[in-house]
């Protein structure tokens, strides 16, 4: 006889686990998703904001100018620029119109004092006219370059006329130097975004096992003959336990593994710096302490949805109570993304907030040990605690033979 067969815990723990591994379902949002989300996201967005920018860049723009003397010099300026087209008008209310219906790109309204102004020495007044897009603006930005220049122009024939040199106008000259570094700069970011996937992969590779393993086995009518083997009713709900835990802390873990190693081999589309820098964030060391707070975090969900399934008649009405606490568990983690978050002695209790904290600064390289200890000590009360509460709540009749 072996050990499995001997040992009650195990025993129950290798039913639920092939019980687990049966249900495709359980399986797709475990290993499947996880394992390709990470590497079809980077890949897909890299692709699509390169050729939105290319498109963007290429475009060639027809920008109406709207010149009440037509003595600016403005609509040869811009017509001189390489991938600009002039129209020049003298219908200026359609103008919004016309670019709102992305029949021409944008349009520049010239005052009529426009050249009696600059010639006075003082700026000549003009309004541009544009539709924000999901193009980056870039097309906003070549107009401005355009106009840049244009202004340019205009200052050095200002200057050469007076004799001045153009440098007179800069009293004061500034070097910008960022003392964070590019990990704690890139860091930050990812730091924030990342935690928000992984602590849903956590929650959803727990769902589905907890669903099937208590609501579904009360539809199927196995429970109650479960609950008839010569096992102490902890034992069966340990086993469980353990199973519905392993799931979500596998989906994690392979979350992370899709993610780091398709950093590692490298994106089309992605600069090689930015992914090196990347890399660096995303150091073994700093991984490895995230999924070690991932773990508890993943025995509290586990804890939670097994409760909440044993209390559902049924596996729909098991999916209607549970799927709501995605809501619960999103908003803490996308809260740690708002400008101001910092991990205190405070945050650091809150749970899945503290875990988004936490990992923003230890992707930063920003991290205080002691708040780290904090957060972890915090989470392996709660999924103690959380643990005691599932035994508790099975050792219920009026729960688990809930009808």
């Amino acid at each position: 006889m072996s050990i499995l067969a001997r040992t009650p815990f195990l025993a129950v723990l290798r039913k639920e686990l092939l019980d687990t591994l049966r249900d495709r379902r359980t399986l797709i949002a475990m290993i499947v998703v996880p394992l390709l989300l990470f590497p079809l996201l980077m890949v897909g967005m890299a692709r699509f904001t390169q050729s939105r920018a290319d498109e963007a860049r290429n475009k060639v723009l027809m920008v109406a100018v709207a010149d009440p003397k037509q003595d600016s010099g403005l609509a040869d300026h811009l017509d001189a620029q390489p991938g600009i087209d002039v129209e020049l008008t003298r219908d200026v209310s359609q103008l919004a119109s016309r670019i709102a219906a992305e029949q021409i790109d944008a349009a520049i309204v010239l005052d009529p004092t426009f050249r009696r102004d600059v010639d006075a020495l003082g700026p000549g007044g003009l309004t541009l006219l544009f539709k924000s897009s999901d193009d980056f603006d870039i097309q906003k930005k070549r107009v401005l370059d355009a106009l840049d220049s244009f202004e340019q122009g205009l200052l050095v024939r200002r200057f050469a006329a007076m004799g001045v040199s153009p440098n007179v106008v800069h009293a004061v000259k500034v070097q910008e130097h960022d003392v964070a570094s590019p990990r704690e700069r890139l860091g930050k970011f990812i730091g924030g975004l990342l935690p928000y996937m992984f602590i849903i992969f956590c929650f959803t590779g727990s769902m589905y096992p907890a669903i099937d393993l208590a609501a579904g086995e009360k539809e199927r009518g196995t429970l109650e003959t479960l609950l008839t083997a010569p096992v102490h009713r902890r034992t069966l709900v340990l086993g469980k336990f353990a199973v519905v835990a392993f799931a979500g802390i596998a989906s994690a873990l392979i979350a992370m593994l899709g993610l780091y190693f398709s950093v590692r081999q490298g994106i089309e589309g992605i600069p090689p710096e930015v992914l090196g820098a990347i890399a660096q964030v995303l150091a073994p060391g700093a991984i490895a302490v995230v999924f070690a707070m991932l773990v508890p975090l993943s025995m509290f969900f586990a804890a939670l949805l097994l409760m909440l399934s044993v209390y559902a008649r049924s596996y729909k009405e098991a999916m209607s109570i549970i799927s709501p606490l995605m809501i619960v568990v999103v908003v803490p983690a996308a809260l740690a993304l708002a400008p101001g978050s910092r991990l205190t002695t405070v945050t650091a209790l809150i749970p899945v907030f503290n875990v988004s904290l936490a990992t923003r600064e230890l992707l930063a390289g920003t991290a205080e040990p002691g708040l780290i200890v904090l957060v972890f000590a915090s989470l392996v009360l709660l999924a103690a605690g959380s643990l005691w509460a599932c035994t508790r709540w099975f050792a219920r009749e009026d729960i688990v033979f809930r009808s």
